[in-house]
């Protein structure tokens, strides 16, 4: 924003106050998911979001360190196969988990190309891969609910919780239990 001169502030300030912001399309054309955020509700939480198939998850934005198309990776022999293998992240050796196979998902068709969510946890840095991501949302603390019984156990145990959107369920992924390395060898 250009600097005004003082004599100008308050006329610069009237303006401001008359601007409309205009709502955009997404370059791809797709409508953007509604997680209807109240700007005055403190306890909002924001996810960064991506699909595993037609399933919506969230990761907690604190959480996550980066997202990138997926790199070459290096095969870790003898290791589960949840574990896709190890990339160098500018210098930084992180193990990656495929995340379809880590909770049961089927194959994905081989033409999709994967996306990499970089999330730190208290074991340090883990790479998942998901099939594609959808964003950022922030979403109100009254539209979550537990995790209901009926869910698959192997993903019932790394989803905190279920959040009721416009359109759509998200799955509020459970970072940590997810890329817990002890529970991927067993």
């Amino acid at each position: 924003m250009p600097l005004l001169p003082l004599d100008h502030v308050e006329d610069h300030e009237n303006r401001k106050s008359d601007r409309r912001v205009e709502k955009s399309d997404p370059p791809d054309g797709k409508e953007r998911r509604d997680a209807i955020a109240d700007p005055r509700e403190a306890y909002n939480r924001q996810y960064v979001t991506f699909y595993l198939g037609d399933h919506y998850l969230g990761i907690e934005v604190e959480k996550v360190q980066e997202v990138f198309k997926s790199k070459e990776m290096t095969g870790v022999p003898l290791a589960s196969s949840e574990i896709a293998g190890l990339i160098n992240l500018r210098g930084h050796i992180i193990i990656t988990l495929d995340l379809r196979k880590r909770l049961g998902f089927k194959e994905g068709s081989p033409q999709d190309e994967e996306m990499s969510i970089v999330v730190r946890t208290e074991d340090g840095q883990v790479n998942l891969l998901v099939d594609r991501i959808g964003g950022v949302i922030e979403v109100r603390p009254d539209l979550f609910e537990e995790t209901p019984p009926t869910l698959d156990k192997r993903l019932a145990k790394v989803i905190k919780g279920i959040y009721k959107l416009k359109d759509c369920l998200l799955l509020a992924l459970d970072s940590d239990l997810v890329t817990r390395i002890e529970d991927v060898a067993a």
